[in-house]
């Protein structure tokens, strides 16, 4: 006879138990990601002498970094903290010696090469960035709306984004960008706080398109300090922070490498130069939108399999999962981007510690822009600025970077709980 008081495990019990301590939807979204990895490079490459390897690289690249996330998920939660300052300084480093030491490919001088194995530095900085800024954001002397402050996290960031723009990597400038918008968000900062960080980005970006938008933002700014009702003086130094930022976008765009140039030139207008900086643009919105509602089937594009992309199996592999998967293939992936994000958030929401609640929304956005980025060059509504799909692109830096971050928000679900 069985004894009534003993317990009954069933499948539900241990689903819940397992699910306690490792968030299982958001590792199986992943792996999925994962899965899609093998079938869009192979496809994309299976037709190419010079790039046919790269699915062994990559294959190679996905056990390896599995290996990186498990060890990162059971480290002592305390050592991330521990490990932010020294690691930006590395990282703040491998920028400085990639500039110098650092081979130029695609027009950027963006990687550090050790033999046949090949390391971008910006992408350790992502995660190096966040961890540092989060643990600037998070100590309890920090008043996120005083000037001294919003300049010390202004500063973080704002170093590895001048030593990236000096390669020059505009698409990762951009998702530092994202980045510190969303924690000092995510910090509680003021409306006149987010302004300040903000008004400058919106008037660099304004003077990009010409004088006339960059007037027109700075009649922006003058508004908002009008509605802040802050001293002249203090209204006065903003504004003229402000112009010399729009002032400063010349140096940037001189600083990009003419192909980067181009590219936003033809963004506006990709039939200016259909065979140049615009060809990308068209081949990739060709590709998604001949896919149909189900696709032409697996190694069936026209567009992929005649190699009509450029670089289709790292910034544009999106396209190839469009042409032979179609609409529903397209909706699957962004699905799985999704049930990504929704986990992240709830780990940022449910963590107790500050830190690492700061820490897993900082992750979030680089993963989200990241996304953004990426799908929204390949259908047309954002300039090609080379940008990885996370998870999926061909690349062994990015993806190692990438399940290292979600090996710290593993472990930081693992100790949602505690205060520190």
């Amino acid at each position: 006879m069985r004894n009534p008081f003993l317990r009954r495990t069933d499948s539900r019990q241990v689903y819940y138990t397992v699910n306690d301590r490792f968030d299982l939807s958001m590792f199986i979204a992943v792996l999925t990601l994962l899965a899609l990895v093998f079938l869009a490079i192979y496809s994309s490459t299976q037709n190419t002498v010079i790039e046919k390897g790269n699915f062994l690289k990559q294959s190679i690249a996905v056990v390896f970094s599995l290996v990186v996330f498990t060890v990162i998920y059971n480290l002592p939660t305390q050592l991330i903290k521990k490990s932010s300052v020294p690691l930006y300084i590395f990282s703040i480093i491998l920028l400085i010696a990639v500039l110098v030491a650092g081979r130029k490919v695609g027009g950027a001088k963006a990687w550090l090469y050790f033999g046949s194995f090949s390391f971008q530095p910006a992408e350790l900085a992502k995660v190096a960035t966040i961890l540092f800024l989060a643990n600037f954001l998070s100590r309890n002397q920090t008043q996120i709306d005083s000037i001294k402050d919003i300049f010390y996290t202004l500063s973080i960031s704002g170093v590895p984004v001048l030593l990236i723009l000096m390669e020059p990597d505009l698409g990762s400038s951009l998702v530092f960008a994202g980045m510190l918008v969303t924690m000092v968000f995510w910090k509680g900062i003021s409306l006149f706080g987010l302004f300040l960080v903000l008004s400058p980005a919106l008037v660099m970006g304004a003077a990009l398109f010409g004088g006339l938008y960059f007037f027109l933002a700075l009649m922006i700014v003058l508004a908002g300090l009008i509605f802040f009702k802050r001293d002249l003086f203090f209204s006065g130094s903003i504004l003229a922070v402000n112009i010399a930022a729009g002032f400063f976008v010349d140096f940037v765009y001189d600083v990009l490498s003419p192909h980067q140039q181009k590219r936003i030139a033809s963004f506006l207008d990709p039939s200016s130069d259909p065979l140049g900086s615009g060809y990308n643009s068209i081949q990739a919105k060709i590709a998604i939108g001949s896919g149909g509602m189900f696709g032409k089937g697996f190694l069936s594009g026209n567009q992929t399999q005649l190699q009509f992309i450029p670089e289709q199996w790292t910034d544009f592999i999106f396209c190839v999962i469009g042409e032979e998967f179609g609409f529903a293939g397209s909706i699957t992936i962004m699905v799985l981007y999704l049930i990504l994000f929704i986990r992240i958030l709830r780990i940022a929401n449910m963590s107790k510690y500050q830190f690492h609640s700061l820490v897993a929304v900082g992750v979030l956005s680089v993963f989200f822009t990241h996304f953004v980025i990426n799908v929204g060059m390949a259908i047309g509504i954002i300039p090609v600025i080379g940008i990885p799909l996370p998870f999926i692109s061909y690349g062994g830096s990015s993806l190692l970077i990438n399940m290292t971050m979600l090996g710290i928000l593993f472990n930081i679900y693992r100790t949602r709980k505690n205060y520190s």
